[in-house]
C-alpha cells in the first residue's frame, strides 16, 4: 500500500487561520488570469479594499490511485487538472491529506473521528455520507447547487431521474455532491466467433443479439467435441469459486443464467411489499439446478471450485475455452489476454433471454462516491464550480482545451481521472450509448475524427479504424469488440425493447450485517458450490441453505433494512 502523505494543513490551529485568511465569494465566475493572490489586507467581509475577493484556499482530501504515471514532475496535488482549476476559478488547492485503498478510508475515519475535516473530500459510501451528516460535520448545499450549477450539470443529475441526487438527500436537504455511476448493461456472453465460422455453428438468426440457454449449451458442447484449437483439457464453460456475482455484469460468474431464469442473486429486492435477498428464491434454486445438471454431464469445468481468476483467463488465452461471461468493456483488459497469444481470436456478444424474450438486468446504484464540503468552509459555492468545469465546461467547450493544451494532453495520453481534483464521474445516464452514436457515426464516415465531441471516442475512432484497415494492434482490436461489439449490443436491446429493469435496494450497513454478514457470505459461496458439484442435493440442500441463512442473522439483516425502508 502507498504510505499517506499528510501535508501542513493538518492542526486544527492552521485550519482555522486558512478559515480566517478565506473571503467571500458571490459570483458564479472568478477571474481567470488568477492575478489577485489575496494578498491585500482584508477587512470582515472578505473583501479586500477594493472591494475583490482574492484567491481562495482550498484543502482537499484526495484519493488516490497506486502507479499512476504524471507527465512532466507533475503530481496529485500539482498538476494540469489542478492548474486549470486554479486559474479557472482563482483558487488555490492543498491537498490535506492523500491515500489511496483502505489507508484513504482509515483517514476519512480518522478525519471524521477528529471532527476536523478538509474543506472538501470524497467519501465512498452512504454509511460514512450519514456520519459526517450527523455529527454536524459538512456544509448543506442545497442552495449554492441551486444558484450555482450550470443547466448542463443539472441535466446530468436529471437524467437518472433523481435517483442520483436523492442518495445524497437527507433530511430534504443536499448533503453531497454525487458520483454518477451509469448501468453498465447486462452480463454478456461472449463466444468464440472464429471458431462458430470454423465449425459452421449457427446463432442469433434474427439477429436481436439475444440467445437461450439451451443455443449455449449448444455451443459449449460443439466446441469442447471439436475442439478447433486442438487444445488439452477442453472446458466448455467455466465459472469462478463464487458462482454469482452482486455486479450486475458479474464476470466469470453464472449471473446470466441466473437473470435469465429471473433470479438475481446476492441482491437486496423488493418484492411484493417485502424485502427478499435474491440469492434464497426458488428462481435461484433453478439456476444452481441448470448449472449442476452442466457439471453431471461434463459442460461445466471440472475445477469449478478451484479456479482462480488467472486460471480461467489462461482458458481462454490458451484455446481450452471459447465461452467467458462478464461486462461490455472486458475486451479491453480480459479478452485482449486472448489476442496477445493468437491474432485471429474473434468474439462475438450475445445475451441470454427469458421465457418471455426479456433480457433481465438490474440497475447500479445511481451514486458512486460523495464529495462532501467541510460545514466551517466559507465558500461551499466553489465545490460546484469546480464540477461544473470539469463535469461540464472541460467536455462541452472546445475553446477551454485550447487555452489549457496540457489538459488536452491529459486526455489524449489517458492520465489517469483520479488526478482531477474529485475521483468521481458525472456523466449523463445515456453517456454510454451517446458516446457510441459518436463513434459509430465517425466510423461510417458521417463525420471526421475531428468532429467527435469526446476525446476518449476520438482515440477510440482512430484506433478501430487503424484496425479496421490492417493494423494488428492490440488496442484497436480491444475497441473494436467492446465499442462496436460490446456497446452495440446495448444500443440494440435498447432499441428493441427488449430490457426488463430491477431496480434493487442499496440499503445502508445494518447492526447485523456488521456482525453477520461475512459469515452468510462464506455460508452461501460454500453451499453453491456444493450444491453445483454434486457434493449436497439441489433441493434439500437449497432448503436447507435458506433455513441456515435466516437463522444466522439473515432474517434480522431483512428486519432491520424494512426499517430502514420505513
Amino acid at each position: 500500500m502507498r504510505k499517506v502523505f499528510l501535508t501542513k494543513l493538518t492542526g486544527i490551529a492552521v485550519a482555522t487561520s486558512l478559515l480566517l485568511a478565506a473571503t467571500a465569494c458571490s459570483s458564479q465566475s472568478a477571474p481567470s488570469d488568477g492575478g489577485n493572490t489575496g494578498s491585500a489586507s482584508l477587512d470582515g467581509s472578505g473583501e479586500d479594499a477594493s472591494g475583490e475577493r482574492g484567491t481562495i484556499k482550498v484543502s482537499i482530501g484526495r484519493q488516490t490511485l497506486q502507479n499512476v504515471t504524471f507527465p512532466n514532475g507533475d503530481t496529485y496535488e500539482d498538476n494540469a487538472y489542478t492548474r486549470m482549476a486554479e486559474n479557472e476559478l482563482d483558487i488555490d488547492i492543498t491537498d490535506e491529506f492523500e491515500a489511496n485503498g483502505d489507508d484513504y478510508d482509515r483517514q476519512v475515519s480518522l478525519a471524521l473521528s477528529a471532527g476536523d475535516i478538509p474543506d472538501m473530500m470524497k467519501v465512498g459510501s452512504l454509511d460514512e455520507l450519514k456520519e459526517l451528516y450527523e455529527n454536524d460535520l459538512i456544509a448543506d448545499l442545497t442552495e449554492v447547487y441551486d444558484e450555482y450549477a450550470s443547466d448542463y450539470l443539472k441535466s446530468l443529475y436529471d437524467s437518472y431521474e433523481g435517483r442520483a441526487i436523492a442518495n445524497v438527500t437527507l433530511d430534504g436537504k443536499m448533503m453531497a455532491i454525487p458520483g454518477t455511476n451509469g448501468d453498465s448493461g447486462p452480463s454478456i456472453v461472449w463466444i468464440r466467433s472464429d471458431w462458430m465460422e470454423q465449425l459452421g455453428l449457427t446463432l442469433d438468426e434474427d439477429q436481436d443479439k439475444c440467445i437461450t440457454i439451451e443455443d449455449l449449451e449448444m455451443v459449449a458442447k460443439e466446441f469442447m467435441d471439436k475442439n478447433p484449437e486442438n487444445a488439452e483439457n477442453v472446458v466448455g464453460i467455466a465459472f469462478a469459486p463464487w458462482l454469482t456475482s452482486s455486479d450486475p455484469d458479474g464476470t466469470f460468474s453464472m449471473n446470466s443464467i441466473a437473470y435469465a431464469l429471473g433470479a438475481f442473486p446476492k441482491t437486496w429486492m423488493e418484492q411484493e411489499g417485502k424485502v427478499v435477498y435474491g440469492s434464497t428464491t426458488e428462481e435461484t434454486k433453478q439456476a444452481l439446478a441448470v448449472v449442476s445438471g452442466w457439471f453431471q454431464e461434463g459442460l461445466l469445468d471440472p475445477q469449478v471450485g478451484t479456479r482462480t481468476w488467472d486460471d480461467i483467463t489462461a482458458l481462454l488465452a490458451n484455446g481450452q475455452c471459447g465461452i467467458t461471461f462478464g461486462t461490455w468493456h472486458i475486451p479491453d483488459w480480459l479478452l485482449n489476454n486472448v489476442y496477445a497469444l493468437n491474432n485471429d481470436a474473434l468474439f462475438e456478444p450475445y445475451t441470454l433471454m427469458d421465457a418471455n424474450g426479456k433480457v433481465n438486468c438490474k440497475h447500479n446504484d445511481a451514486t458512486a462516491g460523495y464529495i462532501v464540503v467541510s460545514k466551517d468552509f466559507e465558500h461551499p459555492e466553489i465545490a460546484i464550480q469546480i464540477a461544473n468545469l470539469f463535469y461540464d465546461d472541460l467536455k462541452t467547450s472546445k475553446d477551454l482545451l485550447k487555452n489549457y493544451p496540457e489538459v488536452a494532453d491529459y486526455i489524449t495520453n489517458g492520465v489517469d481521472g483520479s488526478s482531477r481534483p474529485f475521483n468521481i464521474e458525472v456523466n449523463s445516464y445515456t453517456s454510454l450509448l451517446d458516446d457510441y452514436g459518436e463513434l459509430e457515426r465517425c466510423l461510417n464516415g458521417e463525420i471526421t475524427v475531428d468532429e467527435v465531441e469526446s476525446a476518449e471516442e476520438r482515440s477510440n475512432a482512430t484506433n478501430i479504424s487503424a484496425y479496421l484497415e490492417g493494423n494488428e494492434d492490440a488496442t484497436g482490436w480491444s475497441k473494436y469488440h467492446s465499442r462496436t461489439k460490446g456497446v452495440e449490443l446495448i444500443q440494440t436491446l435498447t432499441e428493441n425493447d427488449q430490457f426488463s429493469w430491477l431496480t434493487p435496494i442499496f440499503p445502508q450497513t445494518t447492526p447485523t450485517m456488521e456482525t453477520n454478514l461475512a459469515n452468510l457470505e462464506k455460508l452461501e459461496e460454500e453451499t453453491f458450490i456444493k450444491i453445483v458439484t454434486g457434493d449436497i442435493d439441489v433441493e434439500s440442500g437449497f432448503d436447507q441453505f435458506v433455513k441456515s441463512w435466516n437463522d444466522q442473522g439473515g432474517a434480522q439483516i431483512i428486519k432491520e433494512i424494512s426499517e430502514q425502508l420505513q
